[in-house]
């Protein structure tokens, strides 16, 4: 009977350790699962930031992908096309053929016209006949001056190259960001143009030195600007770090090279005592300009909730979730009072819906850690999340400063930085009036050949916007009560603005 009852226990004890093994032995197997899951991910994403970046780049490849380019049939709509010129320089006859490849006689019907536009591949030298003379008076020495000479030195240096052609150099190498070497070889190729790159590098400089007191006055321009948006970016100096940083406003792109990331590099574009609009990615540098009012870039936000829900589990990706869907409902909002859908009343009630709304996702981020983290960022911008809906007129991102910053990142893949401040400095001077240039719809390079071709050598250049009165803010205003003195101080909707 003992032997009977010891015999059930050790039985039954042997099930309930089967019954655990089998537990744990589907435990480390969903383990080793999630475990390589995420070890693939690990490996594409270092793959990944190895890689180039490429336009077209999404990862996986559609199963059935649309065919490029225009969809043929006339219901797509009517084809673009060219018109002929008004005026043609050469007309090329084009015979016929005397025979068929039958043998048979070709014989004449009609004349139909085709166009060509093509570039003239030639470069041809120009002699400045110089008249020296003094004053009967004082004795003091003077030359004459051509509107195309872009220097007015003599002997050693009396052979130049003209400003059409130093302001294509220029134009390739900070707009285009080709390297010197390259931009020598395209003046080689393109018009048998023969130069170092060392001139090249040289005319750079020449033309930045002229440019100062324009980038100045962009300076000045930029913090009389109502609204900017304000973004940097990491940058090589001497093979020292540096920080590339850029402030966009309506009409004026001011950059500039500097040796940090902090409050007082900030400072030096704007000025420590700015006291009008920020749109910024949330960098904590940006809230210390305590007389603006700030909004927080939302794409970088949407952004991370899209790289957390792939990562999360199903539990886990509910927080970022309802924190996306609270976002693109906002900016869904923002569009309808642009299209006159509801009034601004409407907008701000609708506003402190969606906040009450954002205010009850924070509270309850759950355990995951990503989670928590993800929290604690978004209660710190919780308060210049809509200041875009309160205001309307401003940006809910900073993308203007980051396409700012996208052309230069270009340039730093092809070299990687400049091997002297004097470089950097250059960079920063023509990268500010080029790209102020083409946000006004100036010709960059006719704005370089003003600037080459110019007797003063601190002439400022028309793209600086003249000085006036500081336009309004962004119409409408905000609601009574919205404007305090500084961050400090917050209204009940938490929104902070310029007093």
């Amino acid at each position: 009977m003992l032997c009977a009852r010891r015999n059930e226990r050790l039985r039954k004890e042997n099930e309930a350790l089967q019954r655990e093994k089998e537990q744990l032995e589907r435990k480390y197997e969903r383990l080793r699962k999630e475990n390589d899951h995420l070890r693939r991910q690990l490996e594409e994403a270092q793959r990944a930031n190895k890689r180039q970046a490429a336009p077209f780049s999404r990862g996986k490849r559609k199963e059935h992908p649309k065919i490029p380019g225009r969809k043929p049939g006339a219901a797509y709509g009517q084809q673009y096309c060219k018109l002929p010129p008004q005026q043609v320089d050469e007309v090329i006859c084009v015979p016929l053929p005397e025979q068929c490849s039958c043998g048979g006689h070709v014989v004449f019907d009609r004349i139909e016209f085709q166009y060509q536009q093509e570039i003239v591949r030639k470069t041809f030298w120009r002699r400045f006949d110089i008249a020296i003379g003094h004053c009967e008076g004082c004795q003091k020495r003077w030359q004459g001056r051509d509107p195309r000479q872009t220097s007015e030195a003599l002997e050693a240096a009396q052979v130049q190259l003209g400003p059409d052609a130093l302001a294509l150099g220029v134009r390739m190498n900070k707009g285009l960001g080709m390297p010197h070497a390259d931009v020598a070889a395209v003046l080689q190729d393109g018009f048998q143009l023969q130069v170092n790159r060392s001139t090249i590098c040289r005319a750079v400089d020449r033309v930045a030195r002229r440019g100062e007191a324009t980038w100045h006055a962009l300076r000045d321009a930029a913090r009389r600007s109502r609204v900017n948006g304000i973004d940097e970016t990491g940058w090589k100096v001497a093979a020292q770090l540096r920080w590339l940083w850029v402030a966009v406003s309506e009409q004026v792109t001011f950059c500039d090279i500097l040796p940090g990331r902090g409050f007082p590099q900030a400072a030096s574009l704007l000025g420590a005592d700015y006291d009008g609009w920020l749109t910024h990615d949330g960098w904590k540098v940006y809230y210390k300009f305590l007389r603006a009012g700030h909004q927080s870039c939302l794409r970088h936000l949407l952004r991370r909730c899209e790289e957390m829900i792939p990562m999360a589990s199903p539990a886990a990706a509910r927080f970022p979730l309802q924190v996306q869907a609270v976002l693109q409902q906002a900016l869904a909002l923002r569009d309808r009072y642009q299209n006159r859908e509801i009034s601004l009343h409407g907008l701000w009630t609708a506003t402190g819906r969606w906040e009450v709304k954002l205010d009850r996702v924070l509270a309850h981020p759950g355990r995951d850690a990503a989670n928590r983290r993800f929290a604690k960022h978004l209660l710190h911008e919780r308060p210049y999340l809509f200041t875009f809906l309160y205001c309307p007129g401003l940006e809910a991102t900073n993308n203007v400063s980051e396409r700012a910053i996208r052309a230069l990142i270009g340039a730093r893949k092809n070299w990687g930085g400049h091997r002297t401040p004097r470089g950097a400095r250059a960079q920063a001077v023509l990268t500010s009036i080029l790209q102020t240039a083409e946000q006004q719809g100036k010709k960059p390079f006719d704005v370089l050949v003003e600037l080459l071709c110019a007797r003063d050598k601190y002439k400022i250049l028309d793209v600086v916007p003249p000085t006036s009165d500081r336009p309004e803010d962004p119409s409408p205003r905000p609601p009574p009560g919205f404007a305090v003195a500084d961050n400090s101080m917050q209204s009940s909707a938490g929104l902070a603005a310029p007093a």
